[in-house]
C-alpha cells in the first residue's frame, strides 16, 4: 500500500519501509529512500520514520523483499517475443505432439508468409529424431516453415521455404534429410525473419520486454548480429527500450570489424560492442561446437568459424576503437582459439588496454585450467547460462550423450571461474532457455556437477552487479546510496544463506557475519513472485492484486 502526494517541481522521493532490503550497505535494512532515478538512503525501520513526512510517496512493503533488479546478460529479444506469441515447441512431449502443434498453428495463421517456430529438442523425445521434411510439408499443407532447434544453431524447414532461398542446397550445412546448420541455416533464417512485418516485430519485442519486467529483470543485453537478425530489428528494439516503459536494453552487434570505419558504423547502430554471438563455433546439441577431440556420438570435431588470427585482429581493432569485443564460444577448441587470439591482441595493443576493455565470451562451457587462467589474466567476462546445465547436464543428459560422461562433467565450471577471479555475468540466452532469474540462480547453486556449484550470494551478484560490470559500470546493480534506482519487490518465504560449503553457510547465517539473506533456492521449493519492478525510478511493472 502506498500514500501519494506528487510534486512535479522536483525529483520525486519514495520511501519503502517495513520489508527486507537486500543491501551490502546495511545487512539488516528494512527501508530505502529513492530520489528521482537514484537510491538516496538504505537503513533500518527506526530511522525510516524521520523520512516519512518529507517524501512524495510511502510504500508499505508488508514484509516483502526488495532486491536490485536482475540483469539478463544474453537475450535475443525478438526471437523471445516470437516464441511467446507464436509456435513454441519447448514443452512438446514428442514428435507426434510437435507435429500436432505445427498443424494447429498453421491452420490458425493462414495469412503468415512464413510460419516461424522454435524449441524442438529431439534428444528429449521418445522417437529420438526431429520431424522430417515430408512430415513438415504435410503438417503445414506445403507452406514455408522455419523451425529452430532449442539451441537455435540448427533448424528444420519445409520444402516451400527451401524453394524461397536460391542456392541453399549448395551451401555448407545443407542436409537433404536432416536439420540445416552453418551457412544453409543462416540463409533460411534470413528468409524466414525477412517476412516478419514491423508490426509483428514490435508486438514480439513488447511481449518479451513485458515478460522480462514481470520477472524482476531491469536490464537485458541484446545479442544481435547479421547472422541472427537485422539492423532494423536491432535499432527498433533500442528505440523501443529508450521509451522507458520496460527494462534497459544494452545492445551488442556481432559483426567482425576490419577497420576503424567499420567500428564507427557499429557504434552508430547504438551498439556497445562488436560482441555477443560473434560465432567462433556452434553448439553441442547441434554437433557444431568446435572440440579438440571428436564427439562421442559423431565422428568429427564440430565447426570452426573463426581462428585465433581472426580473433586477434577483431579484438585489437575493437580495443583501439574503444569498443567491447566478444565471441560465442562453447567447445574447448573454440575457447582455446579465443584465449590465444585475445592474448595475441594484447601483445599487439597492450595487456592493460585489453583488460580495461572488458571483452567478453558468451557461454564458455568447455573450459580447461589453461583457458580459465587465460580468462582471469586477460580480464575476460564469462557471460554464462546456468540453465544450460540444468537442462542438459548430468550423467544421462545431452552433454553426456555428445561428449561422454567424463568430459560432460567438466562443463560450466562456475566455482573454478570464481576462484580464479574471472568476472561472471549470468543470463538465459532466451529463447534457448526461458527468462527466469531465480531459476537461473537455483541452477548455478545446485549444479548437476556438485563441484561446479557456487553460493547463492555469488550467483545473485553475478546476475545483478555482474551484468552491469560486464558493460563497464561498477556503480550499479546494488542497493546503495548513489546507485541507479533499478529494483524489484518480491513476495517470498524466509530468507536464508546458502553456500556449497556447510561451514561457510553456518558462519554466514550468524548475525555477526553481516551477510544479507536470500530466498531459499533448494530444488522443489517455490521461487519468489515479483510484485513490482522499478527501472531508473520509474515503475515498469506492478502485479495486479490477487
Amino acid at each position: 500500500m502506498s500514500e501519494r502526494t506528487p510534486d512535479l517541481s522536483r525529483p520525486r522521493t519514495v520511501l519503502l519501509r517495513g520489508g527486507e532490503v537486500h543491501s551490502p550497505a546495511d545487512p539488516f535494512a528494512t527501508a530505502m529512500v529513492v530520489e528521482g532515478d537514484s537510491i538516496a538512503w538504505v537503513g533500518e525501520e527506526g530511522a525510516a520514520a524521520s523520512f516519512a513526512d518529507g517524501v512524495d510517496e510511502v510504500v508499505h512493503l508488508d514484509g516483502a523483499l526488495v532486491t536490485p533488479a536482475f540483469t539478463d546478460a544474453h537475450v535475443h529479444t525478438t526471437a523471445t517475443g516470437l516464441a511467446l506469441t507464436g509456435l513454441d515447441l519447448t514443452s512438446a512431449a514428442g514428435l507426434s505432439d510437435a507435429l500436432t502443434r505445427i498443424r494447429a498453428y498453421a491452420q490458425a495463421r493462414p495469412h503468415d508468409k512464413v510460419l516461424l517456430g522454435h524449441g524442438w529438442d529431439a534428444g528429449a523425445w521418445p522417437e529420438g529424431r526431429p520431424p522430417s521434411r515430408p512430415e513438415l510439408d504435410a503438417a503445414t499443407g506445403g507452406r514455408p516453415l522455419y523451425l529452430t532447434r532449442v539451441d537455435v544453431h540448427s533448424a528444420v524447414v519445409t520444402t516451400a521455404l527451401l524453394d524461397r532461398v536460391p542456392g541453399v542446397r549448395g551451401l555448407a550445412g545443407f542436409h537433404p534429410d536432416g536439420p540445416l546448420t552453418g551457412a544453409a541455416h543462416h540463409a533460411v533464417r534470413h528468409a524466414g525473419y525477412a517476412t516478419v512485418t514491423p508490426a509483428q516485430r514490435a508486438d514480439a519485442q513488447a511481449a518479451a520486454l513485458a515478460r522480462a519486467v514481470s520477472l524482476g529483470i531491469g536490464s537485458l543485453h541484446e545479442c544481435a548480429g547479421p547472422d541472427i537478425s537485422s539492423e532494423d530489428d536491432f535499432t527498433a528494439l533500442l528505440a523501443l527500450a529508450a521509451e522507458g516503459h520496460g527494462p534497459r536494453v544494452v545492445g551488442y552487434w556481432a559483426e567482425p570489424i576490419a577497420s576503424a570505419k567499420e567500428a564507427a558504423r557499429i557504434r552508430e547502430l547504438g551498439a556497445l560492442g562488436a560482441a555477443g554471438d560473434l560465432f567462433v563455433d556452434g553448439s553441442l546439441g547441434s554437433h557444431t561446437a568446435h572440440l579438440h577431440a571428436p564427439y562421442a556420438d559423431a565422428a568429427h570435431t564440430g565447426t570452426a568459424h573463426l581462428d585465433a588470427a581472426a580473433i586477434a585482429e577483431h579484438v585489437a581493432l575493437c580495443t583501439e576503437a574503444g569498443l567491447q569485443a566478444g565471441f560465442h564460444a562453447i567447445g574447448d577448441a573454440a575457447l582455446t582459439a579465443v584465449t590465444d587470439g585475445v592474448r595475441a591482441a594484447a601483445d599487439r595493443v597492450g595487456l592493460d588496454r585489453v583488460r580495461a576493455a572488458r571483452h567478453r565470451v558468451e557461454h564458455a562451457e568447455m573450459l580447461t585450467e589453461r583457458t580459465i587462467a587465460a580468462f582471469a589474466d586477460l580480464a575476460l567476462t564469462a557471460s554464462v547460462q546456468p540453465a544450460f546445465d540444468a537442462a542438459w547436464g548430468g550423467d544421462d543428459g545431452m552433454y553426456a550423450t555428445r561428449l561422454g560422461a567424463d568430459r560432460a562433467r567438466t562443463l560450466n565450471p562456475y566455482a573454478a571461474l570464481l576462484k580464479a577471479g574471472v568476472p561472471l555475468a549470468l543470463g538465459s540466452d532466451s529463447p534457448v532457455t526461458p527468462l527466469d532469474p531465480w531459476g537461473t540462480l537455483r541452477a548455478a547453486v545446485f549444479h548437476r556437477t556438485r563441484a561446479h556449484g557456487i553460493s547463492a550470494r555469488a550467483a545473485f551478484t553475478a546476475h545483478t552487479r555482474g551484468g552491469w560490470r560486464a558493460i563497464g559500470r561498477d556503480d550499479a546493480g546494488v542497493l546503495v546510496p548513489g546507485a541507479p534506482a533499478d529494483y524489484a519487490v518480491w513476495r517470498t518465504g524466509d530468507l536464508i544463506v546458502q553456500a556449497p560449503d556447510e561451514r561457510v553457510e553456518r558462519w554466514s547465517t550468524d548475525p555477526r557475519s553481516g551477510t544479507p539473506g536470500l530466498p531459499d533456492l533448494r530444488p522443489g521449493g517455490e521461487l519468489p513472485t515479483c510484485l513490482t519492478t522499478v527501472v531508473g525510478g520509474r515503475t515498469v511493472f506492478e502485479r495486479p492484486n490477487e
